[in-house]
């Protein structure tokens, strides 16, 4: 068990990249970059003993660079989509990238904490990574401190705890979006993985993804998870949520989250035997089915496409900061911004 550090190249401007590889007694080993504070690779040992990648992303650094699927990346400092790329806090508006139709996703695909170096800390079976952010840096008010600490136990969990503190109230809702594919990297399609979820309820969207405002049962819906199910079964079902984003890609709401930890998603590879089992301290995740890889080619020389893998992003809900019905995604000088999630491997 421990972090070896491993040199991976150099940025444009000559900044050394570096690959973390933190491992434990059970053969798993995670490999994280201070680029973008990104998640390279985990290898899990499936039921046969044999360690397989189940995470999509590049052997070239310079893909990284580009990256515009987000493998593995760290999402800052707001995750997801803001409506017509603007928010207000107390009365004073600010402005986004406009980068998705109308609206702002992930930040900044150039500018976000995903494009950049982040300084790091070693130590035993964790790495930390820190960044700051000064006063209007994409939009975002506050001079910001962002850590997010990867940690690995023997019992196969990888932790991911999030820290961040502003002197101004601002926008904070980071998330990783690394893609799983529980039949290994280079399976293809994910459609067989049984999926269960701890989430009655989701936030349904209009064009562009953008959250409604409301929280709407899952009951009855293709997006029905609280019995365990196939992927595939019924992402092609002729329902308006799945046509307007080609298949899974909402927010759902954790049952009963109040800031505890808490499960909120099992995933199985019948195939090999590995599961997946979530839980955060955060009050909803995005499931994302992987609907628009297309072409892409990734480690290996594997090229991935359409459903290749899966994302689980915790998150405060999408738009949260102009939806008042929504959680509340400010932080600032007196509410620090912390969150924990989990994914433990079986």
């Amino acid at each position: 068990m421990g972090v070896k550090r491993e040199f991976i190249g150099e940025t444009g401007n000559g900044a050394p990249v570096y690959g973390y590889h933190i491992s434990n007694t059970n053969g798993m080993e995670v490999v994280v970059l201070n680029y973008g504070a990104t998640i390279k690779n985990i290898f899990v040992p499936d039921k046969n003993g044999e360690k397989i990648d189940v995470a999509l992303g590049y052997d070239d650094l310079n893909q990284y660079f580009t990256n515009d699927v987000f493998f593995g990346s760290t999402v800052g400092p707001s995750a997801n989509r803001i409506k017509d790329a603007k928010y207000k806090i107390d009365d004073v508006e600010y402005i986004l990238p406009v980068n998705d139709g109308p609206n702002n996703l992930h930040s900044d695909a150039n500018s976000g904490l995903h494009k950049r170096v982040w300084d790091t800390i070693e130590e035993e079976n964790s790495v930390t990574f820190k960044i700051e952010m000064e006063d209007g840096d994409i939009g975002f008010p506050g001079n910001k401190e962002i850590s997010l600490t990867y940690s690995l136990s023997d019992d196969n969990a990888l932790s991911l705890h999030y820290h961040a503190t502003s002197d101004a109230k601002t926008l904070i809702n980071p998330t990783n979006h690394v893609y799983f594919n529980l039949n290994g990297h280079k399976s293809g399609t994910i459609a067989d993985h049984i999926m269960q979820m701890n989430a009655s309820k989701y936030t349904p969207v209009v064009e562009g993804a953008i959250p409604t405002g409301e929280i709407t049962d899952v009951e009855g819906t293709p997006l029905d998870f609280t019995t365990a199910k196939p992927i595939g079964r019924d992402i092609n079902e002729d329902f308006d949520q799945l046509k307007l984003v080609g298949g899974y890609d909402h927010n759902f709401c954790i049952d009963n989250a109040d800031g505890t930890r808490r499960s909120f998603c099992d995933v199985t590879s019948p195939a090999t035997g590995i599961s997946l089992h979530c839980s955060t301290t955060l009050p909803g995740f995005q499931f994302y089915s992987g609907n628009f890889i297309d072409n892409v080619k990734g480690k290996e020389g594997i090229i991935y496409n359409k459903r290749s893998g899966f994302c689980l992003e915790t998150q405060f809900y999408p738009n949260s900061i102009n939806e008042p019905e929504f959680p509340d995604s400010v932080f600032g000088p007196e509410r620090e911004y912390d969150s924990i999630t989990v994914y433990q491997f079986g």
